[in-house]
């Protein structure tokens, strides 16, 4: 393990000779690269993934607790403590002075792979580059592979090769990296021409820079041009158009992607938060497709911002004309699937025959909303042995007064048509009840307890109590009637303010970090079983890799994602919020 640290370090410190002006990195990454990340600024980032504060919580992951006991673990901390020994300097110091002038990652076709990082501190990089050098030789030497170690000269540029695949070379305090000779022979002939042809020069890389915030830490780049024609990604692009729920629900989104040239994404870096805000050059999408129908037609237009509940896990709002999409769906969809066809017949049962497109869709708004939300269990009844989250379906309606009778019939259908399968099967039927929550009468249906041992978990069914509420001009489909009530109260505060919808933003996303480290904790033996049973693992090692998700969910705050359009671009924002307390 030791070994392998090293060999990494080494990468980071050939020796550096005389400091020279160096030119952007990305002039020297040629100008066919279809993916490039950039870190201009590692010192923000590397500042807030080592701070104390981020370090006192990794103390308290259980993993962590436990590292003493793990030989790699402690081989590790080992190599650590050497080099800071011999460096005479904490790691974190070494870290930002090996990478504080910049790092760039690019992928070029052919799959090369070249890494640039500008260390601030050259005389460092000797110094740990002569440590590891005489360890790698040594050990070479040892095992009879003299040869393994190797150098040669290109363009008045020393090159090393530490296995006779990767190579790797110093210029001044830049460290470049490649997973192929012929990779760093590049970037050492772009280096030597005058006419800056790299991907610096790129026009579409120029453009996707442009879009980049300037105060950004760090920016991918993406030739959307170039990526589009792998396969596997052609193929899922293209399932919008053959799968409806696919095309509804990214409506827009996989137009945008689909017609893009490039897309550039900024990091941003914000205490405890890295937000990461995307560019398309693909606003003028056509009109006639899926997206046209999700795309918010005037300024003001645009999701409705999400609504919240007691214990929300997550919850989506969407700008889409259902109307519209339902309506040109022939057009949209011109191979009816058998999922298509279900769906029309059993609307067209639950609606009585009504025209789903003119008589139902049509009286819905375009603002679509959905939560899901922990559960609370009634103690008197019992708490079901595997718990799943409630979720709810929220619409707008154009006239509440001529279409709640007609969805409440609908709803009353479908639930008996679950009763009249289940009952040909033997199994329990669900009762309908018309309680009233802040003024609004609602129905719901439930499981009867009254054949259940109370002393056991109760079975899976019991976290359905599925309703329908129809407050103001609000339809709520819920799968439990507690979240209903919640919803009752949300759409209740909403109706007596003026709520504006996200300017041109017609998808927005949130994640509630705590509560979804609440109910994955709540499932962990349900959770531990299934990863037994599907993967075969052992019960410890089943038990870990739970633990290891769980700890991955308590690190995160919120997670909040926008997209929309704006300045004739495609854009979308990502904000990852840590917990670190």
């Amino acid at each position: 393990m030791v070994r392998q640290f090293l060999c990494l370090c080494v990468v980071l410190c050939q020796t550096a000779g005389a400091v020279e002006s160096l030119a952007p990195q990305t002039q020297w990454i040629p100008d066919n690269a279809v993916l490039c990340v950039e870190l201009s600024n590692p010192k923000a980032l590397i500042d807030m993934l080592t701070s104390d504060t981020a370090f006192g919580a990794l103390q308290k992951v259980p993993l962590y607790q436990t590292r003493n006991t793990n030989p790699k673990f402690k081989e590790f901390l080992t190599g650590v403590k050497f080099l800071e020994a011999a460096l005479e300097t904490s790691w974190k110091t070494a870290i930002r002075k090996l990478t504080g002038g910049g790092i760039t990652l690019a992928v070029c076709p052919d799959d090369l792979v070249i890494l640039m990082v500008d260390a601030e501190d050259a005389d460092l990089l000797t110094r740990l580059h002569n440590i590891v050098l005489t360890m790698v030789r040594t050990e070479a030497d040892n095992q009879g592979h003299s040869d393994r170690v190797a150098s040669a000269e290109y363009l008045g540029v020393t090159g090393w090769s530490f296995d006779g695949k990767e190579a790797h070379a110093i210029i001044g305090h830049r460290l470049i990296f490649a997973n192929k000779p012929e990779a760093l022979k590049t970037v050492l002939e772009l280096r030597a021409r005058a006419d800056k042809v790299g991907l610096a020069s790129q026009v579409r890389y120029r453009a996707a820079r442009e879009a980049t915030a300037p105060d950004a830490a760090g920016q991918v780049y993406a030739d959307l041009a170039t990526l589009k024609q792998i396969p596997d990604l052609a193929a899922a692009l293209e399932q919008g158009r053959a799968n409806p729920l696919a095309g509804l629900l990214f409506a827009g989104i996989i137009e945008s992607i689909r017609d893009a040239t490039w897309m550039s994404v900024g990091l941003h870096v914000q205490h405890d938060t890295l937000a990461f805000r995307a560019h398309l050059d693909s606003a003028n999408l056509d009109p006639k497709g899926p997206a046209g129908f999700a795309l918010p037609g005037k300024p003001n237009e645009g999701a409705l911002p999400n609504l919240s509940v007691p214990g929300g896990i997550a919850s989506l709002s969407f700008y889409r004309d259902l109307f519209r999409f339902y309506g040109a769906k022939d057009d949209l969809f011109p191979e009816r699937t058998s999922g298509l066809i279900f769906f029309e017949n059993m609307m067209g049962i639950f609606f009585s025959g009504r025209d789903l497109t003119d008589e139902v869709l049509a009286e819905t708004l375009p603002e679509i909303r959905f939560v899901v939300a922990q559960q609370q269990y009634d103690p008197a009844l019992g708490t079901p042995q595997v718990q799943i989250p409630a979720f709810g379906l929220i619409l707008r309606l154009r006239d509440e007064q001529t279409f709640d009778i007609v969805a409440e019939e609908a709803w009353q259908k479908a639930v008996g048509l679950v009763n009249f399968t289940r009952g040909q099967q033997g199994m329990p039927g669900l009762i309908i009840d018309r309680p009233v929550h802040n003024d609004t009468k609602f129905t719901m249906a439930y499981f009867s307890t009254a054949t259940v041992d109370k002393d056991t978990n109760l079975p899976t069914r019991f976290n359905i109590r599925p309703a329908i509420a129809l407050p103001h001009n609000y339809l709520i489909l819920s799968s439990t009637d507690g979240l209903a009530r919640d919803l009752i109260d949300a759409v209740t505060r909403e109706a007596q303010q003026a709520v504006q919808p996200a300017n041109q933003d017609h998808t927005l996303a949130e994640l509630n970090g705590q509560a979804l480290t609440a109910i994955l904790r709540a499932n962990v033996r349900a959770m531990v079983t299934q990863n037994m049973v599907e993967k075969g693992n052992t019960e410890e090692e089943a038990k870990n890799s739970i633990d290891l998700l769980i700890t991955l969910a308590q690190f995160v705050d919120s997670v909040k994602l926008s997209i929309g359009t704006h300045q004739s671009l495609t854009r979308a924002e990502l904000a990852l919020k840590f917990n670190l307390d």
